[in-house]
C-alpha cells in the first residue's frame, strides 16, 4: 500500500492518533531536510510527516530546501503529499478559518526558491497546466465536505516572496488579477512533486483578508497563528478522514508525469547526474 506524506505548516507540528514507527534524519544529493521525518501510521495507513519550518518554526519560507523535503519523501517511498499551510485571502467571500484547496498556482518569486531538480546537464520540461492531482484533491475536498466544513474546492495560489507581508498596493494588484489566496511555500512544493511524479494536493487554511481589505484587523503573526491554531484541528480532521478514502493504487497522470519530459539524451547524462536523480529517473533510463 503506497506510503502518504504529510507535510504541515504554521502550526501543524504533529497529528495526534499517528502511530510512531520511527523518526528518521536523513541527507540528500540536495542538502539536509527542513527536519526528521517521521514515519508512522495513521487510519491504518503508512505515512510520513515532516514540519515544512521544523519543529520550533525555526526556518523561513525563503529559507526552506524544498529540494531535499520532497526528495526526502520520495527516497521514504511517498507517492501522496497532502500539504498543510496557511494563507491570506484576496477575496471577500474566502473569509478567514476557511478551507481552499487550490487548483492553480501563481509564482511571483522570482525563481528564488530552487523548483526544479533537473540542472547540471541535464534538463525536464514537466507539464504543468494542471499542478495538483485532481483525484486527491477531489477525495480531500469530500472529505472537507462531509465533516461540515466550510472548503472552497478550487482557486489560484500566488506564491509571493516574504519573509514580509504584502505592501496594500501589492495586495490589490493581486486581487485585481483575480488571485485567491496568497502564500509564501506551495508552489514549489507543486513544481518538484511532479518533477518526482508524486500526487500533490494543499490544504489551504485561510487566516486573514491579507492587506487588500480596508477595516481589517492588520495582518501579523499573532493574527495568522491565531487563526491557524482554530484550524490545524480541522485540518488534522481533514486528512485523516481523506486517508481512510485514499486508494491504495494511483490510476493519475502524476505516476508518468516524467515520461517525455527528459529532454536530454540518455547518453549526454553525466554518470554524476544519473547517480543524483536515480531515484527520480532510474525508470526511464
Amino acid at each position: 500500500m503506497s506510503k502518504i506524506g504529510i507535510i504541515g505548516g504554521s502550526g501543524l507540528y504533529s497529528i495526534e492518533g499517528m502511530k510512531l514507527k520511527e523518526r528518521i534524519r536523513l541527507d540528500t544529493p540536495f542538502g539536509r531536510p527542513s527536519d526528521e521525518f517521521i514515519s508512522g501510521e495513521l487510519e491504518g495507513r503508512p505515512v510520513i510527516f515532516l514540519p515544512r519550518h521544523a519543529r520550533g518554526h525555526k526556518i523561513s519560507p525563503t529559507e526552506i530546501n524544498f529540494r531535499a523535503n520532497i526528495y526526502g519523501m520520495k527516497k521514504l517511498g511517498v507517492e501522496r503529499i497532502i500539504s498543510v499551510c496557511a494563507v491570506g485571502s484576496l477575496k471577500e467571500e474566502i473569509k478567514p478559518c476557511d478551507l481552499l484547496i487550490p487548483d492553480q498556482f501563481v509564482d511571483r518569486t522570482n525563481q528564488a526558491r530552487k523548483s526544479t531538480f533537473f540542472e547540471d546537464g541535464i534538463v525536464a520540461h514537466i507539464a504543468f497546466a494542471e499542478p495538483v492531482c485532481p483525484i486527491t484533491a477531489r477525495i480531500l475536498n469530500q472529505a472537507a465536505t462531509g465533516l461540515g466544513l466550510t472548503v472552497h474546492p478550487k482557486g489560484t495560489y500566488i506564491n509571493m516572496e516574504g519573509p514580509a507581508f504584502s505592501t496594500r498596493a501589492e495586495s490589490n494588484l493581486y486581487k485585481s488579477w483575480g488571485m485567491d489566496i496568497i502564500g509564501m511555500t506551495n508552489m514549489a512544493e507543486a513544481r518538484l512533486a511532479r518533477e518526482a511524479e508524486l500526487c500533490y494536493v494543499t490544504l489551504s487554511m485561510v487566516t486573514d483578508y491579507d492587506c487588500w481589505r480596508q477595516g481589517s484587523e492588520e495582518v501579523s503573526v499573532d493574527l495568522i497563528l491565531e487563526n491557524a491554531n482554530k484550524n490545524i484541528e480541522n485540518a488534522k480532521r481533514v486528512i485523516k478522514e481523506a486517508i481512510r478514502h485514499m486508494p491504495a493504487e494511483r490510476n493519475c497522470l502524476c505516476v508518468h508525469a516524467l515520461k517525455g519530459a527528459i529532454a536530454t539524451a540518455p547518453q549526454n547524462i553525466s554518470a554524476e547526474a544519473k547517480k543524483k536523480l536515480s531515484i527520480i529517473i532510474g525508470k526511464y533510463l
